[in-house]
Protein backbone atom coordinates (compact mmCIF):
# COMPACT_ATOMS: atom_id res chain seq x y z
CA UNK A 1 0.00 0.00 0.00
CA UNK A 2 1.31 3.16 -0.85
CA UNK A 3 2.12 5.88 1.71
CA UNK A 4 -1.09 8.72 1.63
CA UNK A 5 0.43 12.11 0.16
CA UNK A 6 0.55 14.59 3.16
CA UNK A 7 -0.48 18.44 2.42
CA UNK A 8 2.04 20.79 1.22
CA UNK A 9 2.49 22.53 4.75
CA UNK A 10 5.24 22.00 6.84
CA UNK A 11 5.11 19.31 9.72
CA UNK A 12 3.78 21.02 13.24
CA UNK A 13 3.47 24.34 11.93
CA UNK A 14 0.60 26.70 13.27
CA UNK A 15 -1.84 28.45 11.09
CA UNK A 16 -1.02 31.83 12.29
CA UNK A 17 -3.48 34.27 13.81
CA UNK A 18 -5.95 32.60 16.14
CA UNK A 19 -6.43 30.58 19.64
CA UNK A 20 -4.84 27.02 19.32
CA UNK A 21 -7.60 25.06 18.56
CA UNK A 22 -7.32 22.64 21.46
CA UNK A 23 -5.71 23.66 25.35
CA UNK A 24 -5.42 21.04 27.55
CA UNK A 25 -3.48 22.44 30.99
CA UNK A 26 -2.93 20.04 34.05
CA UNK A 27 -5.82 18.05 32.81
CA UNK A 28 -6.87 15.23 35.16
CA UNK A 29 -9.57 12.34 35.84
CA UNK A 30 -9.80 9.20 37.74
CA UNK A 31 -12.10 6.74 37.92
CA UNK A 32 -12.01 5.71 41.75
CA UNK A 33 -8.62 4.93 42.61
CA UNK A 34 -7.35 4.44 38.85
CA UNK A 35 -5.60 7.52 37.47
CA UNK A 36 -6.96 7.82 33.83
CA UNK A 37 -5.47 10.92 33.00
CA UNK A 38 -2.39 12.41 34.94
CA UNK A 39 -1.56 16.57 34.73
CA UNK A 40 -2.08 16.28 30.79
CA UNK A 41 -0.99 19.46 28.65
CA UNK A 42 -0.87 19.82 25.70
CA UNK A 43 -1.87 22.45 22.83
CA UNK A 44 -3.58 21.61 19.01
CA UNK A 45 -2.63 24.34 16.51
CA UNK A 46 -5.41 25.22 14.07
CA UNK A 47 -5.09 23.15 10.55
CA UNK A 48 -2.91 20.47 12.61
CA UNK A 49 -3.40 16.87 12.41
CA UNK A 50 -2.35 15.53 15.95
CA UNK A 51 -1.99 12.18 17.72
CA UNK A 52 -2.60 11.29 21.07
CA UNK A 53 -0.19 7.48 20.74
CA UNK A 54 -0.17 4.76 23.26
CA UNK A 55 -1.62 1.41 24.19
CA UNK A 56 -4.87 0.95 25.82
CA UNK A 57 -5.71 1.96 28.54
CA UNK A 58 -3.01 4.79 28.34
CA UNK A 59 -5.68 7.72 28.91
CA UNK A 60 -6.07 8.57 25.31
CA UNK A 61 -10.30 7.95 24.85
CA UNK A 62 -10.84 9.48 28.61
CA UNK A 63 -8.74 12.84 27.14
CA UNK A 64 -11.21 13.15 23.71
CA UNK A 65 -14.25 12.36 26.49
CA UNK A 66 -13.50 15.26 28.26
CA UNK A 67 -12.38 17.55 24.69
CA UNK A 68 -15.90 16.51 23.67
CA UNK A 69 -17.97 17.11 26.90
CA UNK A 70 -18.77 13.62 27.44
CA UNK A 71 -16.90 13.61 30.80
CA UNK A 72 -16.12 17.09 33.10
CA UNK A 73 -12.78 17.98 33.92
CA UNK A 74 -11.79 16.47 37.29
CA UNK A 75 -8.87 19.05 37.95
CA UNK A 76 -6.98 21.54 35.43
CA UNK A 77 -8.89 22.62 32.02
CA UNK A 78 -9.49 22.28 28.80
CA UNK A 79 -10.43 24.57 25.86
CA UNK A 80 -11.54 24.14 22.06
CA UNK A 81 -10.73 27.72 20.24
CA UNK A 82 -10.84 29.03 23.53
CA UNK A 83 -14.09 27.71 24.59
CA UNK A 84 -14.16 25.96 28.07
CA UNK A 85 -15.35 22.87 27.91
CA UNK A 86 -16.59 22.78 31.26
CA UNK A 87 -18.54 26.22 31.53
CA UNK A 88 -19.72 26.08 27.57
CA UNK A 89 -19.95 22.71 26.19
CA UNK A 90 -22.88 23.24 23.97
CA UNK A 91 -20.43 25.44 22.23
CA UNK A 92 -17.82 23.34 22.37
CA UNK A 93 -20.53 20.79 20.48
CA UNK A 94 -21.07 23.24 17.52
CA UNK A 95 -17.43 23.44 16.86
CA UNK A 96 -16.75 20.03 16.69
CA UNK A 97 -17.42 16.14 14.80
CA UNK A 98 -16.63 13.14 16.66
CA UNK A 99 -16.10 9.79 15.65
CA UNK A 100 -16.10 7.43 18.57
CA UNK A 101 -14.19 4.06 18.66
CA UNK A 102 -17.30 2.60 19.19
CA UNK A 103 -19.49 2.00 16.55
CA UNK A 104 -22.29 4.68 15.23
CA UNK A 105 -23.87 3.15 12.68
CA UNK A 106 -27.49 1.76 12.50
CA UNK A 107 -27.57 -1.16 10.40
CA UNK A 108 -30.74 -1.21 9.70
CA UNK A 109 -31.01 2.35 8.24
CA UNK A 110 -29.31 3.37 4.80
CA UNK A 111 -26.03 5.71 4.54
CA UNK A 112 -28.18 8.73 3.86
CA UNK A 113 -30.80 7.87 7.44
CA UNK A 114 -27.35 7.61 9.13
CA UNK A 115 -26.57 10.54 8.23
CA UNK A 116 -30.00 12.59 8.28
CA UNK A 117 -30.19 11.14 11.96
CA UNK A 118 -27.05 13.35 12.75
CA UNK A 119 -28.13 16.35 10.89
CA UNK A 120 -31.10 16.22 12.93
CA UNK A 121 -29.09 15.96 16.30
CA UNK A 122 -26.64 18.71 15.39
CA UNK A 123 -29.94 21.17 14.62
CA UNK A 124 -28.85 21.86 10.93
CA UNK A 125 -32.17 23.53 9.77
CA UNK A 126 -34.59 21.70 7.47
CA UNK A 127 -33.75 23.68 4.36
CA UNK A 128 -30.09 22.46 4.36
CA UNK A 129 -30.23 19.74 5.53
CA UNK A 130 -30.14 17.73 2.21
CA UNK A 131 -27.58 19.54 0.87
CA UNK A 132 -24.94 19.29 3.96
CA UNK A 133 -26.13 15.63 3.87
CA UNK A 134 -25.06 15.15 0.30
CA UNK A 135 -22.17 16.85 0.82
CA UNK A 136 -20.59 15.23 3.53
CA UNK A 137 -21.18 11.64 1.59
CA UNK A 138 -19.68 12.79 -1.38
CA UNK A 139 -16.62 14.42 0.56
CA UNK A 140 -16.43 10.75 2.14
CA UNK A 141 -16.89 9.14 -1.56
CA UNK A 142 -20.38 7.17 -0.83
CA UNK A 143 -22.75 9.36 -2.57
CA UNK A 144 -23.40 6.44 -4.94
CA UNK A 145 -24.18 4.07 -1.86
CA UNK A 146 -26.37 6.75 -0.02
CA UNK A 147 -29.49 4.24 -0.42
CA UNK A 148 -28.26 1.29 0.40
CA UNK A 149 -28.80 0.12 4.27
CA UNK A 150 -25.95 0.14 6.38
CA UNK A 151 -25.17 -3.52 6.73
CA UNK A 152 -24.84 -4.47 3.22
CA UNK A 153 -21.43 -1.63 3.84
CA UNK A 154 -17.73 -2.84 4.37
CA UNK A 155 -15.75 -2.38 7.51
CA UNK A 156 -13.97 0.64 5.35
CA UNK A 157 -17.42 2.20 4.52
CA UNK A 158 -18.92 1.77 7.68
CA UNK A 159 -15.79 4.11 9.03
CA UNK A 160 -16.10 6.56 5.93
CA UNK A 161 -19.77 6.39 6.73
CA UNK A 162 -19.32 8.19 10.44
CA UNK A 163 -16.81 10.57 8.87
CA UNK A 164 -19.88 11.47 6.99
CA UNK A 165 -21.80 11.76 10.12
CA UNK A 166 -19.31 13.86 12.08
CA UNK A 167 -18.60 16.36 8.89
CA UNK A 168 -22.25 17.05 8.53
CA UNK A 169 -22.22 20.35 10.64
CA UNK A 170 -19.18 21.01 9.06
CA UNK A 171 -16.56 21.08 12.19
CA UNK A 172 -13.75 23.49 13.01
CA UNK A 173 -12.05 20.06 14.90
CA UNK A 174 -12.61 16.83 13.32
CA UNK A 175 -11.89 14.55 16.75
CA UNK A 176 -10.99 10.89 16.02
CA UNK A 177 -10.86 8.25 18.50
CA UNK A 178 -8.90 4.85 16.67
CA UNK A 179 -10.69 5.91 13.35
CA UNK A 180 -9.13 2.49 11.64
CA UNK A 181 -9.22 -0.05 14.59
CA UNK A 182 -10.01 -3.32 13.22
CA UNK A 183 -9.85 -2.13 9.18
CA UNK A 184 -7.47 -4.43 6.94
CA UNK A 185 -4.41 -2.32 5.62
CA UNK A 186 -6.27 -1.64 2.78
CA UNK A 187 -9.31 -0.15 4.20
CA UNK A 188 -7.21 1.74 6.49
CA UNK A 189 -5.41 3.45 3.92
CA UNK A 190 -8.63 4.45 2.54
CA UNK A 191 -9.67 6.39 5.54
CA UNK A 192 -6.31 7.77 5.67
CA UNK A 193 -6.86 9.40 2.47
CA UNK A 194 -10.06 10.88 3.32
CA UNK A 195 -8.58 12.31 6.34
CA UNK A 196 -5.60 14.21 4.43
CA UNK A 197 -7.93 14.93 1.87
CA UNK A 198 -10.48 16.88 4.55
CA UNK A 199 -7.03 18.57 5.48
CA UNK A 200 -6.30 19.89 2.64
CA UNK A 201 -9.21 21.36 1.24
CA UNK A 202 -11.07 22.12 4.26
CA UNK A 203 -8.18 23.22 6.39
CA UNK A 204 -9.62 21.95 9.14
CA UNK A 205 -8.02 20.79 12.35
CA UNK A 206 -7.60 16.89 13.56
CA UNK A 207 -6.85 15.09 16.92
CA UNK A 208 -6.58 11.39 16.49
CA UNK A 209 -6.01 8.78 18.78
CA UNK A 210 -4.89 5.18 17.92
CA UNK A 211 -2.10 2.96 18.59
CA UNK A 212 -1.22 2.20 15.34
CA UNK A 213 2.35 3.50 15.29
CA UNK A 214 2.73 3.69 11.09
CA UNK A 215 -0.49 5.47 11.11
CA UNK A 216 0.26 8.25 13.29
CA UNK A 217 3.77 8.65 11.61
CA UNK A 218 1.47 9.16 8.07
CA UNK A 219 -0.80 11.34 8.90
CA UNK A 220 0.17 13.74 11.81
CA UNK A 221 2.46 16.91 11.91
CA UNK A 222 2.54 16.03 16.11
CA UNK A 223 2.56 13.56 18.35
CA UNK A 224 1.85 13.16 22.04
CA UNK A 225 2.73 9.92 23.52
CA UNK A 226 0.80 8.97 26.67
CA UNK A 227 1.11 5.50 29.23
CA UNK A 228 -0.48 5.85 32.37
CA UNK A 229 -2.18 8.82 32.34
CA UNK A 230 0.40 10.68 31.60
CA UNK A 231 2.28 12.53 28.21
CA UNK A 232 5.60 11.08 27.66
CA UNK A 233 6.79 12.70 24.80
CA UNK A 234 5.72 15.38 22.41
CA UNK A 235 7.09 16.30 19.20
CA UNK A 236 6.89 15.75 15.34
CA UNK A 237 7.09 12.41 14.03
CA UNK A 238 10.49 13.05 12.57
CA UNK A 239 12.19 15.22 15.58
CA UNK A 240 11.11 12.16 18.12
CA UNK A 241 12.42 9.38 15.91
CA UNK A 242 15.94 11.90 14.89
CA UNK A 243 16.22 12.09 19.04
CA UNK A 244 16.71 9.02 19.39
CA UNK A 245 19.21 8.01 16.51
CA UNK A 246 19.45 7.14 12.77
CA UNK A 247 17.00 4.00 11.58
CA UNK A 248 14.60 4.76 14.84
CA UNK A 249 10.75 4.15 14.02
CA UNK A 250 8.34 5.29 15.88
CA UNK A 251 7.56 2.54 17.92
CA UNK A 252 11.08 2.33 19.14
CA UNK A 253 10.40 5.99 20.56
CA UNK A 254 7.04 4.58 22.65
CA UNK A 255 8.96 1.93 24.13
CA UNK A 256 12.32 4.29 25.02
CA UNK A 257 9.67 6.33 26.69
CA UNK A 258 7.61 4.12 28.37
CA UNK A 259 10.27 1.77 28.97
CA UNK A 260 9.13 -2.28 29.60
CA UNK A 261 6.45 -1.01 31.69
CA UNK A 262 3.60 -1.63 28.90
CA UNK A 263 0.37 -4.01 29.50
CA UNK A 264 -1.46 -5.50 27.29
CA UNK A 265 -5.09 -2.67 28.07
CA UNK A 266 -8.52 -2.94 27.26
CA UNK A 267 -11.44 -5.16 28.77
CA UNK A 268 -12.82 -8.13 27.33
CA UNK A 269 -16.14 -6.08 27.45
CA UNK A 270 -14.74 -3.17 24.87
CA UNK A 271 -12.30 -6.27 22.77
CA UNK A 272 -15.72 -7.79 22.31
CA UNK A 273 -17.87 -4.49 21.35
CA UNK A 274 -15.38 -3.58 18.79
CA UNK A 275 -15.61 -7.01 17.15
CA UNK A 276 -19.13 -7.50 17.13
CA UNK A 277 -19.40 -4.04 15.80
CA UNK A 278 -16.82 -4.35 12.80
CA UNK A 279 -17.95 -7.77 12.30
CA UNK A 280 -21.93 -6.90 11.52
CA UNK A 281 -20.47 -5.25 8.17
CA UNK A 282 -18.21 -7.49 7.01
Amino acid sequence: MSRPQLRPRAAGSPVPGGVPAVACERLGFSFDSVRAVDRVCFEVQPGEVFGLLGPNGAGKTTTIRILTTLLPPQEGSAHVFGIDVRKHPMAVRAALGYVPQQLSVDAQLSGYENVWLFARLYGIPRRERAARIHDALETVGLADAARRLASTYSGGMVRRLELAQALVNRPRLLVLDEPTIGLDPIARGDVHERILQLVREQTMTVLLTTHYMEEADQLCDRVALMHRGRIRALGSPAELKAALGPGASLEDVFRHHAGHDLEEGGTLREVRTTRRGLGRFG
